[in-house]
């Protein structure tokens, strides 16, 4: 299955990034402009078992994904796979570490594309690409929230 990882360090502490992410409008303020989506519903925070649902706008279609945690440690990890949406294997993984004074946060994904092996094979370094332009925003919103 492809992976794709995405690491940055915050000039900040792992309870201020962890805490980032545990805000209600965190997960609509990390969208990027150019992927349109809207949070449907989202309970339970991001402990175990919380679920989120987003719609998707790609062009005139309108796509549901719906996410389930499966783990969670207070500043230091939280962990979502998908239920149903564009992907037929997604799980991904948040991970807070100390970095010195600073804090640093890594993004893990594996995911595997409709359509099997082959597609995988020939369609990951485009999805790699997508994803390196979806967190690189992510973690630029991120340190302007938490290190400003």
């Amino acid at each position: 299955m492809p992976e794709y990882v995405h690491s940055s360090v915050f000039q900040t502490s792992v309870e201020r990034l962890f805490a980032f992410h545990e805000a209600p409008d965190a997960l609509q303020r990390l969208m990027p402009p150019w992927q349109p989506a809207e949070v449907i519903s989202r309970a339970g925070g991001l402990s175990v078992g919380a679920r989120v649902e987003l719609e998707l706008k790609l062009g005139p279609f309108r796509l549901r994904w719906v996410a389930r945690h499966t783990e969670f440690v207070r500043n230091r990890l939280f962990a979502d796979i998908q239920e149903s949406g564009p992907f037929r294997r997604w799980s991904h993984r948040h991970e807070f570490a100390p970095e010195g004074a600073a804090a640093r946060l890594t993004d893990r994904v594996e995911f595997s594309l409709p359509g099997g092996r082959l597609v995988d094979f020939l369609g990951a370094a485009i999805a790699r690409h997508q994803l390196r332009r979806l967190f690189a925003y992510r973690h630029a919103v991120t340190k302007q929230a938490c290190e400003g």
